[in-house]
């Protein structure tokens, strides 16, 4: 072999005119995909081919048959570099690699991805003809270039190859599917049926990993023609169905997958891993353990892809006992705990468990930090609200580590430098991320939007999102998010109807693998609906509830734990308390947020003692049961707020000094201001006054203040409330409902002159009162009526009806209560006035457009009047209507005259 054989180019000879794959090569662009280039070459200071110094001579024992067995050898060992300089000896010792000899060492600097290397074996093997005349040495020329070099270089070798055989087809169509040209990969498949080759397990096993990346109907149509095939030939090897079984699963068919699995006795590790792996990627995370059970009672030992694959589901549920069992068995097996995969398992398993120092543990004793793993951890600290922390140790990556950060590490980041106040410059961010090229990925687009949001800046948000090339269900649900933060629930409901129509209009086109990865993933999903409803509950959208909760069930998403609780809230803040607890009962897994939800939907009813028999049986059942759910904090501030709704002073008072004892919860500032409420709705207001004044000094004491001063309001005490005022507009002076209280305490006293001078000193801060509105559903919209506003389409003909409606009310014994109307005006002016409140004008609109008998719901922001309740009753008995309205505090049923409250609210 001359030395100048060593550089020549075995690719660069002209091709044949007419080859196999001529019109597929044209469009092929050449790139290195996968093939992670060494800097320098393995064999650069010892060279392939004899130089002009003679070879040491080489014991002449050793024949050229021992050398090609050593060789061989050496790489069955996964002794690759070895092999290589034993080929380097072999060819200085005068032997002459053979059709043995070349696959064995092309196969080491495959294994290596030695690109330089390969290109040298190749030109030795097409000097002495091995590249032509044996076909093994080709096959194992395609494999080379199909792992380090390009495309083109894969078509050059397999068009040479005079006698194509299974392996050389096998071989074409693996490196197809790893530069992921699916498409090609299958025509090769029906290339090699037209040449009479026969397919053998492992070209079914890349024909169905190209079948799950195709759209999903052309991807079950041709998988299932695959499945068929092998069912034909009666191809039963494991790893055939393993393949079979990871392509239904990536294309939907879970339950396909699953029946695979049943069919076949010879599972191995990638079996269970398969179906464990793709139950808890599909979010069916308790089957996903259940698979695990199965595997380790068949005597399976899970390995680190196990572990990696059920920790998330362990994490999705908040199974924290159960993944503290699995970091025990990997802790008894060395080559687990030190995996980065499994530590970055482990890490976002605890942190989603909110146990953020064991995740920091777990990271800390892991010595081999990929990057995978400071995401996991630098996610656990955002998404836990450990800001600061968040940004040191992503500081710590980049500048101590040296690891340059990715896409997904700028998602992670980004939410703990919005949230973290020191973080001044937070739209700077935004410039980061756009330096660092990351500007078009889609998950960071996603991260600043939700930034925005977050800034109060939902108009840029929305302007991300209508730019955005190619949203997923993640754009979506943020923008939704972004929308119900910040109160705009009609536009959050309005895109979920945007979101099913993109859907609806994306199907009806063609089925193209490209449009449907685009827009496959914008179907609502879990955390949609879970967004979403709360927006139905605000506005008192019924309608739209009962459609989405529809759309859970067909997708199989009602059973899903947050879905249910907001399907919960939603069914009782729209006034349906039987359809909220019918709801609650069929769930088959319910949290801690599930019963506080129930509990709060009670209590917002005013049903006190129904609320405390759900919260006896939660309590019961943990005990019983031995489950993992607890009341919390936020249980007792329901329970508190149902006893103040009730009536039930006792009640309340009894459990707020028993909770610390019995439940291990210390009472925080919300729990105080609660009880104050208690008090002070039942007007106690002296005892209300000492529990502010006994609460820890240390303690916030705005929430209480609130609770009197609203008292106060309620039983117009000007003496405290005054001093609940002064309290609060130290501690809040920006917030606008302590001035209006404060002057409506005034005015229903006839301080008409204090009244004005606090309406004066907000217009001097710049406090605006927020207007009452109210909401009610009717058709397919929400229609939105503030006190005084005539800008609805029918708003002259409803303050008509409203003055026909009072006179008829006033014959009935109904008489106004001016002093409700805080203004120094006139009687007959104050009647006016009070026909103009929105929970009138959205009643009187629902009388109008529905048909007799209707159930008339509506929603208000702020709390009901005492005229408009009274009005309401004479209303629903003049009209024969139920009428439901629920206020910022509680829900009132009018039927025939009465009210569920008992005037007591």
């Amino acid at each position: 072999m001359s030395s100048s054989t060593q550089f020549l180019s075995p690719l660069s000879l002209p091709l044949p005119s007419h080859t196999l794959f001529s019109s597929l090569q044209t469009h092929q662009p050449t790139y290195h995909k996968h093939t992670p280039q060494p800097t320098t070459t393995v064999i650069t200071s010892t060279p392939l081919t004899p130089t002009q110094n003679p070879p040491k001579p080489r014991p002449e024992s050793l024949s050229t048959a021992s050398w090609v067995e050593l060789l061989r050898s050496l790489t069955r060992s996964n002794r690759f570099r070895e092999a290589i300089s034993t080929y380097v000896d072999m060819t200085q010792a005068g032997a002459e690699p053979d059709n043995f000899a070349f696959p064995a060492v092309l196969k080491a600097a495959t294994c290596i991805h030695d690109f330089n290397c390969g290109k040298q074996i190749h030109a030795a093997a097409v000097k002495l003809g091995y590249s032509s005349s044996s076909v093994t040495v080709a096959n194992t020329l395609v494999n080379f270039y199909g792992n380090c070099g390009d495309i083109g270089d894969v078509f050059k070798v397999f068009e040479r190859i005079p006698l194509k055989d299974q392996v050389s087809w096998n071989s074409i169509i693996a490196a197809l599917c790893r530069f992921e040209d699916w498409e090609l990969a299958l025509e090769g498949f029906r290339l090699m049926q037209s040449e009479g080759v026969e397919p053998s397990s492992f070209t079914l096993v890349s024909v169905a990993l190209a079948c799950s990346n195709l759209s999903k109907r052309n991807g079950l149509r041709l998988g299932k023609q695959v499945h068929g095939y092998s069912l034909r030939v009666d191809d039963r090897k494991t790893f055939t169905n393993n393949a079979l079984m990871a392509m239904y699963a990536k294309l939907g068919r879970l339950d396909d997958s699953k029946a695979i699995f049943e069919l076949f006795a010879d599972r191995d590790m990638v079996s269970w891993n398969t179906m464990i792996s793709s139950f808890s990627q599909s979010d069916r995370f308790y089957e996903a353990l259940v698979f695990l059970h199965d595997m380790v009672r068949e005597g399976s030992k899970p390995d680190g892809v196990t572990i990696s694959s059920v920790l998330p589901a362990c994490s999705h549920l908040e199974l924290l006992d159960m993944g503290k069992e699995i970091h025990a068995y990997a802790l008894r097996n060395d080559e687990l705990i030190g995996n980065s995969f499994v530590g970055s398992a482990l890490v976002d398993m605890y942190c989603n468990c909110k146990v953020v120092e064991s995740g920091r543990r777990v990271f800390d004793t892991i010595s081999d930090r990929r990057l995978g793993l400071w995401n996991a951890m630098i996610a656990g600290y955002a998404q836990n609200s450990f800001n600061e922390n968040a940004i040191m140790l992503f500081m710590e990556m980049v500048e101590v580590s040296g690891f340059f950060p990715n896409t997904t590490t700028m998602s992670s980041v980004l939410p703990a430098c919005v949230d973290h106040e020191a973080f001044s410059d937070k739209e700077g961010i935004h410039g980061y991320v756009v330096k660092l090229g990351f500007w078009t990925d889609r998950y960071v687009q996603n991260a600043v939007m939700d930034m925005y949001s977050r800034l109060g800046k939902i108009e840029v948000s929305r302007h991300i999102f209508d730019s955005m090339e190619v949203r997923d269900i993640v754009s979506w649900n943020t923008m939704i998010t972004a929308y119900v933060l910040c109160g705009c629930h009609e536009n959050a409901l309005m895109l979920i109807k945007e979101m099913q129509k993109v859907e609806e209009k994306e199907e009806e086109k063609n089925e193209d693998y490209a449009a449907e990865r685009t827009t496959r993933p914008s179907k609502p999903n879990a955390i949609t609906l879970m967004t979403v409803l709360p927006g139905c509950a605000a506005l008192a959208a019924l309608a739209k509830g009962k459609e989405i909760h529809a759309y859970a069930i067909r997708n199989a998403l009602a059973s899903d734990v947050a879905v249910g609780s907001a399907l919960v809230d939603m069914y009782a803040k729209s006034g349906c308390l039987n359809l909220s607890r019918a709801v609650f009962d069929g769930m088959p897994i319910r949290n801690v947020i599930t019963w506080n939800v129930i509990i709060m939907a009670y209590g917002m009813h005013g049903k006190g003692e129904e609320t405390l028999e759900i919260f006896r049986t939660m309590v019961a059942e943990e005990q019983q049961r031995g489950e993992k759910v607890k009341p919390n904090e936020v249980t007792f501030i329901a329970i508190f707020a149902a006893c103040s709704h009730s009536g039930m002073v006792n009640e309340g008072l009894n459990l707020f000094f028993r909770m610390k004892n019995d439940h291990g919860i210390e009472p925080t500032v919300d729990h105080y201001a609660c009880v104050v409420d208690l008090l002070g709705r039942a007007g106690k207001m002296k005892e209300a006054y000492e529990l502010v004044n006994a609460m820890p000094p240390e303690c916030d004491k705005a929430g209480a203040w609130s609770s009197l001063l609203g008292a106060c309001r309620i039983h117009q005490d000007v003496e405290i409330g005054e001093i609940a005022a002064k309290n609060l507009l130290q501690l809040e002076p920006n917030v606008a409902s302590h001035y209006v209280l404060l002057s409506n305490i005034y005015s229903s006293a006839r301080l008409w002159d204090k009244a004005t001078e606090i309406r004066k000193t907000m217009k001097e801060m710049g406090v605006r009162k927020e207007p009452g509105c109210s909401w009610i559903e009717f058709g397919e919209e929400v229609h939105k009526f503030i006190a005084g506003d005539v800008s609805h389409p029918q708003s002259k003909e409803l303050h008509g009806f409203l003055e026909i409606l009072s006179e008829r009310m006033k014959k009935e014994g109904y008489v106004p209560d001016t002093s409700c109307v805080l203004q120094n005006v006139d009687e007959e002016e104050k009647e006016i006035l009070l026909c103009g409140h929105s929970e009138k004008l959205a009643i009187a609109f629902g009388i109008l457009n529905t048909p007799p008998g209707t159930t008339i719901r509506v929603a208000k922001n702020l709390r009901v009047c005492n005229d408009c309740h009274v009005a309401t009753k004479y209303i629903s008995k003049i009209v024969w209507r139920e009428i439901i309205v629920r206020d910022v505090r509680r829900f009132h049923h009018f039927r025939d005259g009465s009210c569920s409250c008992g005037d007591y609210w």
